[in-house]
């Protein structure tokens, strides 16, 4: 039995909750019995049909709400215990993408989706992560200054002669572009950094790097491979950069395959997957990146590591896949594979 854990407590909550619905879609379901597991605080309940059928939808309406018991991760239905073999694990946030959760099932030896403690929690910190990452000459990531509530902080003007104008801000730990602002003078830089502070305690205000937005989706083979899938370029319309809006609204254009060059794609997959192998990754990751310079021979600045992608139908990873040569419900069923087998 495959539990599909969603929700989480953060504003993602209902993407993940849509990312949830797509897996259930793409699951192998002669292999699975996969049944929605939604985290909220301290509450976790599986998603329950009638005679305890695994129900194929996002939302529980018309299901059964049943109370997961923490000891083991089982419930129970009808007076029988039910218990899961493997976790899928779709939370955007906390406490899914930070490491909390897979804590929890290492503790209780549940094999899980995605990679361990240690990688969540670093790819999560962005500061913490671009810190690491620019410590290898090969990966190029731009300058930034990190904020913390309470924490006496340099000076704007400070802040921008070091990074300039325009800059991003933006919550260090969140996704989803929630709390994201484009500072483009220097009388909005204290009001974008505290309404990144609504997401997260620590803010990241980063230097504006320009080019072509492109991300690539990477996992790890049942060979102990990690594979790359056909790169994606974003093409924002009518919104300053690629923000709520032009991710769940409409307001970008998805190009898979990318319109970059071979030798330029191939570098980004290399790149890929070499990040994957030194951060000792597991399931599927996506990497965003900024393509700056000369077309055919650009620099491949990182942006953002996404340890839980988002999984809907119209998602970056389920796009790549489909350009690809694998299915994607045996690229779930090579993750479920790879750990149980383990």
């Amino acid at each position: 039995m495959i539990a599909i854990v969603a929700g989480g407590d953060s504003s993602e909550h209902d993407v993940s909750l849509r990312s949830a619905g797509g897996i259930l879609s793409f699951m192998d379901k002669e292999k699975y019995n996969c049944y929605i597991v939604v985290q909220k605080g301290h509450e976790m309940y599986a998603i329950v049909g009638p005679g305890n059928a695994p129900y194929y939808q996002h939302d529980d309406e018309g299901a059964t709400r049943i109370a997961i018991d923490y000891n083991d991760f089982s419930y129970t239905y009808n007076g029988e215990r039910q218990t899961f073999d493997f976790a899928y694990i779709t939370i955007h946030g906390t406490p899914g993408e930070n490491g909390i959760l897979q804590g929890y099932f290492d503790i209780i030896g549940v094999p899980y989706s995605t990679s361990g403690v240690l990688v969540e929690s670093l790819t999560f910190n962005k500061f913490a992560l671009n810190n690491f990452l620019r410590s290898f000459p090969e990966i190029h990531i731009s300058d930034s200054v990190l904020v913390r509530r309470g924490m006496k902080r340099l000076p704007d003007e400070e802040i921008i002669k070091r990074l300039g104008l325009p800059c991003f801000v933006k919550p260090n730990a969140g996704g989803s572009s929630f709390g994201v602002t484009k500072v483009k003078t220097p009388e909005q830089l204290t009001p974008a950094i505290e309404k990144a502070m609504n997401e997260s305690d620590e803010v990241m205000v980063e230097r504006l790097l320009t080019g072509t937005e492109i991300t690539c989706g990477c996992f790890r083979r049942l060979n102990g491979q990690p594979t790359t899938f056909p790169i994606t370029e974003v093409v924002v319309k009518n919104v300053e950069f690629f923000d709520y809006e032009a991710k769940y609204e409409g307001k970008s254009d998805e190009i898979t395959p990318a319109r970059i060059a071979p030798k330029t794609a191939e570098r980004v997959s290399e790149l890929t997957r070499h990040i994957y192998e030194l951060l000792g990754c597991y399931g599927i990751i996506r990497i965003d990146y900024i393509l700056s310079g000369e077309v055919g021979d650009e620099q491949i600045n990182l942006l953002e590591i996404n340890t839980t992608p988002g999984m809907t139908p119209a998602s970056f990873i389920p796009q790549q896949v489909r350009a690809s040569e694998l299915e994607i419900k045996d690229v779930l069923s090579e993750i479920i594979e790879g750990r149980l087998k383990a």
